[in-house]
């Protein structure tokens, strides 16, 4: 992979194509590993988030915040001259998406949110929440941080993403304490610039941000946005 500097760190990365960019933000427990870079026109670009794969953390590193990775992302789509790009984001790479359109508007001409964890605006999720901490805790305990992620992950996630999320289990937790910290109301998602399609359990989404459209793969959901 190809190495960029944002900051104080080296971010990797692996780009296909050529033209206008797409940018693709990975989820917890995930690398740009977890991408399949064909099949999307132009220039495709997937990195590896602070902490996982062979991008750089600070060290020790035991938290970050959504913030601090939408900084992230707005630097290296700015150092790779990415932008404005069609932002793809995963889970928490959703919100790092989220946080980057409401900071960084430059940065992007579209948006794909692929199952953003917008639990603020589900109360339904909190019974779910709680089972699935108690979970983590559960594996803390009988195996260390790298049993929890893989549990986590559940018995049916690919083996590779599994050894992949074992080795990065320190940015699985820093991710994960770090959900919470986009403080996001309904008048931030209403007043987004840019076209935005949502991906897999988006009803949330679709109900506050004016205009949004649900797709059944990112790919088509770039396509029909870039």
């Amino acid at each position: 992979m190809a190495r960029v500097t944002v900051g104080s760190l080296e971010l990797a990365y692996a780009e296909h194509g050529e033209g206008p960019a797409t940018v693709l933000v990975h989820g917890m427990a995930s690398s740009a590993a977890g991408w399949e870079l064909g099949g999307v026109g132009g220039r495709v670009i997937a990195y590896d988030r602070r902490g996982y794969g062979d991008s750089q953390a600070p060290q020790p590193y035991t938290g970050t915040t959504v913030n601090e990775q939408a900084e992230d992302l707005g630097g290296l789509v700015e150092a790779l001259g990415a932008a404005p790009a069609v932002l793809v984001g995963d889970g928490f790479g959703a919100l790092v998406v989220l946080d980057v359109l409401l900071r960084r508007r430059d940065a992007a001409r579209a948006a794909v949110l692929v199952d953003p964890p917008l639990y603020a605006f589900m109360p339904e999720a909190t019974e779910e929440l709680s089972a699935e901490r108690f979970a983590l805790e559960e594996g803390l305990r009988e195996g260390g941080p790298e049993e929890a992620v893989a549990r986590w992950l559940g018995a049916g996630a690919d083996p590779a993403r599994v050894v992949r999320a074992r080795r990065d289990a320190h940015a699985f937790f820093a991710d994960y304490s770090a959900v919470s910290t986009l403080p996001l109301t309904r008048g931030d998602l209403r007043g987004l610039s840019v076209p935005v399609g949502v991906v897999g359990t988006g009803e949330p989404v679709l109900d506050l941000v004016p205009g949004a459209r649900a797709y059944a793969d990112w790919r088509e959901a770039v396509a029909a946005l870039a």
